[in-house]
């Protein structure tokens, strides 16, 4: 009976059973593993009578909601609605009162059984009928509310209907068939003559500057969520405390109004601060904790400047600001009482690395002592929710600079896959959120026992019941000040690799997601938004998503050195989909130069990553392999001068042949080429190493030199100016 109860569990809650992995072989979810899976869900595995009764009353509660919460249709389709009602009532009239976003009302009477009746149900011997309504008219894109009221007016229930369109928002020119390329950064690794030791807005916008008008159309970044300002060395960007707001360490402090002042200047040109500043500017990599002392000391003296003078008063900033405030809502107040509440306990001592540690009555968002703690340290709170506001602002100066440069995309965000068990997104909405598993990947070729990245996954059905909230939210700010959004993973709009605490990778399982609602509601916001779409879709990949996203105007992510076919050889980019942005590398990837002298092998031996020798040696063949068929490749297309030796053993990588890859590339089918900056430096160090954690500086490496001297450097303008020439003749042609 047991078996039976799970077995229907497992299905109801979209526990996949049976999957292929990356190596095109069919694969099973263990029953153990699914077992566990439910386990975190909440549901009483271990005792037969208390888990019936679950399963009976999740039945039973989706038949007593006459309405769902959330229905997502497109544009075009005949709305149909389904209705839950006893028996006794579905012979009565009733109204269905429909409000659109942009205010327009209108009313149907309808009797529940003149429609089609689809299926019945008995609870505690009451019989249920559920029916399809027609909704009578065209509504426009957009989130409108439904609501059923019985004949006099009593409202019995309310749901939220989504019209969306067919698929996401294009640039006029993409969508014409315009093949642009851009550069990808990590904005911290930036070095320029001006910054306080990390990239920041300022040097995105000259950035952005510089190459637009080398003929980039775009700029990609890494994500750029909020993190922690009390604990700056957890500073991995898809790791982020909120995916909703800003890391702050992104600042350009200097273009604030205040740093002017007295009380700034003071602290500026203290021999102290200039020290530390000669200090993170100088090193190889970013100083975390250092710049955000720095960056918070100073914001602390202008906020406090911006407060008496501004703020606390009734003008045109506090009004701009207020307005800001009132936008942001919970969400905003949640993140910036979070980060004061987190300051507040390491300025004790106390251990505050997450909300799982925060004192009980402050450990959610919803407690009431964090009411009282915030109404005692109302100000602090205030400057946190400052520091958004100023974030915001400089970024979407960044994305003006961006359109005033030409470029047809400008800034492209970059959407992490989840946030970290401490974050204050999970701290604010702790029911959405199954806290005792985390997202990861089962067994692939580049992580074969599998990778759990540590950040629980949202539990579908909760999402649901929230009517999807959440996940517009997270879509709607994501695009903002931007003309494109990466989804990182954007397999998990379809399902996600659960892995239960304890437990190794492998022994996770497959969670289906809903993915033809996510994908209607990202289709609306790309275009209220207008930001074209780029998904992830790396690893082990279902032939069901890169159909859907195809369909749903969603690019795909082409690597080359992952477009091999059969036999080993490199697909050549011409053979891409239009539909897509190619990249010669990526974040958790080796630059050009690192992979040409296997340096990343190098350090993975250095850092204990393989698992024997006979596994490094098979790595380093499979490398030779790889090299000469894509040197191979490179001849073959004329991408690379005929004197390049045409063997692997004679050719180390030099400018000739980083370039060559690049134009390469240019001469793809793929509608976006993304280049990194890195591989422009022939720089040999990564910035990630998946994998690794304290054994390798991850996330904090910069580049080689300042912007200052990349745009003034001829060679690298040469290799700009004929991206962009290369990028047109394919246009053309």
């Amino acid at each position: 009976m047991t078996s039976s109860v799970i077995e229907k569990l497992v299905e109801l809650r979209g526990i996949e059973s049976n999957y292929v992995d990356a190596w095109g072989k069919p694969a099973k979810v263990s029953e153990e593993s699914k077992i566990k899976l439910l386990r975190v869900m909440g549901y009483q595995v271990d005792d037969e009578n208390t888990l019936k009764d679950q399963l009976q009353e999740q039945i039973n509660e989706s038949w007593m909601l006459p309405l769902n919460p959330v229905q997502v249709n497109r544009v075009g389709d005949t709305l149909l609605t389904a209705i839950r009602l006893p028996i006794e009532l579905v012979n009565d009239s009733f109204i269905l009162d429909i409000e659109t976003e942009q205010g327009e009302r209108m009313q149907q009477n309808f009797v529940p059984s003149d429609g089609e009746l689809i299926n019945v149900t008995h609870i505690d011997d009451v019989e249920f009928q559920e029916y399809i309504v027609d909704i009578n008219g065209d509504l426009p894109l957009g989130y409108h509310t439904v609501t059923l009221r019985s004949d006099d007016g009593d409202h019995l229930a309310d749901m939220r209907l989504v019209v969306a369109p067919k698929s996401c928002y294009k640039q006029e020119d993409i969508a014409a068939g315009k093949k642009v390329w851009g550069l990808s950064v990590q904005l911290y690794c930036l070095r320029s003559e001006n910054n306080w030791g990390v990239g920041d807005f300022s040097d995105l916008s000259y950035l952005l500057q510089q190459a637009g008008r080398q003929g980039a159309q775009f700029v990609g970044l890494n994500p750029i969520h909020a993190l922690y300002p009390a604990s700056p060395d957890n500073c991995s960007p898809y790791s982020p405390s909120s995916r909703r707001w800003i890391n702050f360490i992104y600042l350009d402090v200097t273009k604030i109004e205040g740093y002017e002042q007295e009380s700034v200047q003071t602290i500026v040109n203290s021999a102290e601060f200039k020290a530390s500043l000669n200090h993170v500017r100088n090193i190889e990599y970013v100083d975390y904790d250092a710049v955000t002392r720095m960056k918070l000391q100073v914001l602390n003296a202008i906020f406090d400047y911006q407060y008496e003078a501004f703020l606390s008063k009734n003008n045109e900033v506090s009004k701009e600001f207020k307005a800001f405030v009132e936008q942001g809502g919970e969400s905003l107040d949640m993140l910036a009482t979070y980060d004061a509440i987190q300051e507040d306990l390491a300025t004790q001592g106390k251990a505050c690395w997450g909300w799982p540690v925060f004192p009980k009555d402050v450990n959610e968002y919803h407690n009431k002592g964090v009411a009282k703690f915030k109404k005692a340290n109302l100000k602090r709170v205030t400057f946190y929710m400052f520091l958004q506001w100023q974030a915001a602002k400089q970024l979407e100066q960044a994305n003006q600079t961006a359109l005033d440069s030409g470029m047809k995309i400008g800034i492209y965000r970059d959407l992490a896959v989840g946030v970290s068990e401490g974050s204050a997104e999970i701290w604010g909405n702790r029911d959405l959120y199954v806290v005792d598993a985390s997202v990861g990947a089962p067994p692939d070729v580049l992580g074969p026992l599998g990778q759990d990245w540590g950040l629980p996954p949202m539990d579908p059905d909760i999402l649901y019941q929230q009517r999807y909230q959440p996940i517009i939210d997270l879509f709607s700010t994501n695009m903002q000040s931007s003309g494109a959004l990466r989804i990182d993973h954007v397999m998990a709009l379809l399902r996600l690799w659960w892995v239960t605490k304890g437990d190794k990778p492998s022994e996770g399982g497959y969670v289906y997601y809903p993915v033809d609602d996510l994908l209607g509601i990202l289709a609306l916001e790309s275009h209220r938004n207008q930001s074209l779409v780029i998904g992830e879709d790396l690893g082990t990949v279902p032939d069901e998503i890169r159909d859907k996203l195809e369909e749903n105007g969603v690019h795909s992510y082409r690597v080359f050195f992952f477009e091999q076919s059969e036999d080993g050889g490199f697909f050549s980019p011409s053979h891409y989909p239009v539909q897509s942005m190619a990249t010669l590398t990526t974040h958790d990837m080796p630059t050009l130069t690192g992979y040409w002298h296997c340096l990343d092998l190098e350090l993975g031996k250095e850092l204990n990553l393989y698992p024997s020798e006979e596994v490094l040696a098979q790595l380093y063949t499979s490398r030779h392999d790889n090299k000469q068929q894509i040197l191979d490749s490179l001849h073959g297309h004329q991408s690379i001068p005929e004197w390049t030796p045409h063997s692997v053993d004679q050719l180390g990588m030099h400018k000739e042949l980083n370039h060559g890859m690049q134009y390469h590339m240019a001469k793809g089918s793929s509608a976006l080429l993304s280049l990194q900056l890195e591989d422009w430096l022939e720089m040999d160090k990564p910035v990630n190493i998946p994998g690794t954690c304290n054994e390798y500086p991850n996330w904090k490496r910069k580049l080689t030199r300042n912007l200052e001297q990349i745009f003034t450097d001829p060679v690298l303008n040469s290799l700009a100016l004929g991206l962009t020439e290369t990028r047109n003749k394919v246009s053309e042609q």
